[in-house]
């Protein structure tokens, strides 16, 4: 007989009424295996569990993108998801974007044009920057998009689309704009 999956494990937990669950997830390359109450959110999960506090709070209801982080190699907001969803899964915050000794290209394109001021929002801006640039490589159109059948453009217009779930309250957005571009030059 198989071990079940663990889609298995978490739906039989959510059916027992257990209060809290065992979850298993890689984040940043490292496996943590952690006994969690099953209303925990992923963000809290990360910043109270894990210490990883480079995930931010901000608003608690999915509408900054302070929260973004990649998992799967997709982007989610994690103030919005459980935890116990997770199990399983491999998990990508801002602390494990750098190497020991160098900057992930999209951190050091936000320093090369001053794209934060009060740096509360960057994590979540840098994670969800580098994700937009694997979508538009992978094809995946935005509402702005022109043409759905053409490689798609790198263009203001579709960084600024896809960026519009990531709010900044100091208004650094001209930068955060130069700063991808620049990284999507890089990759080009």
């Amino acid at each position: 007989m198989n071990p079940p999956s663990s889609v298995q494990r978490r739906d039989d937990t959510l059916r027992s009424g257990a209060e809290s669950s065992s979850v298993s997830f890689v984040v940043n390359g490292a496996r943590h295996d952690v006994e969690l109450d099953n209303r925990t959110t992923l963000l809290d999960a990360l910043r109270e569990r894990l210490k990883l506090t480079g995930t931010k709070k901000g608003c608690d209801h999915g509408q900054c993108g302070a929260c973004t982080v990649s998992v799967n190699g997709e982007r989610i907001n994690a103030c919005l998801t459980l935890a116990v969803m997770h199990d399983g899964d491999d998990i990508l915050t801002i602390e494990g974007r750098a190497a020991a000794d160098q900057l992930d290209p999209m951190q050091q394109a936000f320093i090369d044009h001053d794209a934060f001021q009060c740096g509360y929002c960057t994590p979540g801006q840098i994670c969800s920057a580098s994700a937009v640039l694997e979508e538009m490589q992978a094809g995946f159109p935005s509402h702005v998009t022109d043409d759905l059948t053409a490689p798609i453009d790198i263009t203001d217009a579709e960084i600024r689309e896809r960026m519009s779930g990531n709010l900044c309250r100091c208004g650094a957005y001209s930068n955060i704009l130069k700063a991808i571009t620049q990284v999507a030059k890089e990759r080009a």
